[in-house]
This record gives structure tokens, C-alpha cells and sequence, in this order.
């Protein structure tokens, strides 16, 4: 299989793994892309607001308004005002988020950290630039 179709079928199935964990967890996709986006933010310090969720998603405001609502109500993440500046909100996973997203995928998370332990530093560099080129992609591609 050429290296592209391989990407997709890796694309396609984590696809799918989103949506069955949505329907489980009676979830949009759009739902947990945000977790996804906000999770990510999370780990790299990034103060994820209302406005750069909208972004993240491509959705207006209204969308991303009923997003967060719907979020928020089945106690996935919280609104809290900035300390900073009190008029921004910033979005932040509550632990019950954590704790159903490692329930569902920590076993496929197991499984693909087993998979880059078998490559060497050099390999694994390799791999990070090509993901990171693929990903320099997309926004062009749009």
C-alpha cells in the first residue's frame, strides 16, 4: 500500500474510533474534536477562549456558542473568566473528560506507544517530519 492510502486508512479509522466513542458517549463528532482541540491546548499552554475554539472548528459563533453549552451540561468542560483580563472566558476539561476519553482509548494509546517504542530516535524523527509536513498541507491544501 503506497504511503498516501496508508495515511488515509490511519486517517479513516481514528475517523471512525471518534465517532464510536461520540455515539457511546451519546456525542457529536464536532464534540470531541473540541475536546480534542481543547485537550491539545491544555498540554501545549495555549488559553483556549470561545473565539479560537470557533477557529479550531471552522464553526460561527452561534455554533460554537451551542457547542460549549452542550459541553458544559454534560460536565465536560468548564467556563471560567480570565484572570488577566475579565472579560475573555476560557474553556478548560473537566477531569470527567479525562477520565471517559482514557477509558475508551487508552488501550489504542497502549497499543501505538508499543508501536513507536519498536523504532530508534532517528526513525522516530523521520516519522515527525514527515506527520509534520502532511500537516503543513492542509491549510494550503484549503
Amino acid at each position: 500500500m503506497g504511503l498516501v492510502h496508508l495515511l488515509r486508512a490511519v486517517t479513516v479509522e481514528f475517523d471512525l474510533l471518534g465517532a464510536e466513542f461520540a455515539a457511546a458517549r451519546g456525542l457529536h463528532p464536532t464534540d470531541v474534536r473540541a475536546l480534542i482541540h481543547l485537550l491539545d491546548a491544555g498540554r501545549a499552554g495555549t488559553p483556549a477562549t470561545p473565539g479560537w475554539l470557533g477557529e479550531q472548528l471552522h464553526l460561527n459563533s452561534a455554533g460554537t456558542t451551542a457547542l460549549i453549552d452542550r459541553l458544559e451540561r454534560l460536565d465536560l468542560i468548564r467556563r471560567s473568566r480570565d484572570t488577566a483580563d475579565r472579560r475573555r472566558v476560557l474553556l478548560h476539561v473537566e477531569d470527567k473528560a479525562h477520565e471517559l476519553g482514557w477509558a475508551f482509548f487508552g488501550p489504542m494509546i497502549s497499543e501505538v506507544t508499543a508501536v513507536v517504542n519498536t523504532f530508534d530516535e532517528h526513525e522516530l524523527e523521520t516519522v515527525r517530519r514527515f506527520l509534520a509536513g502532511v500537516l503543513a498541507c492542509i491549510p494550503r491544501a484549503r
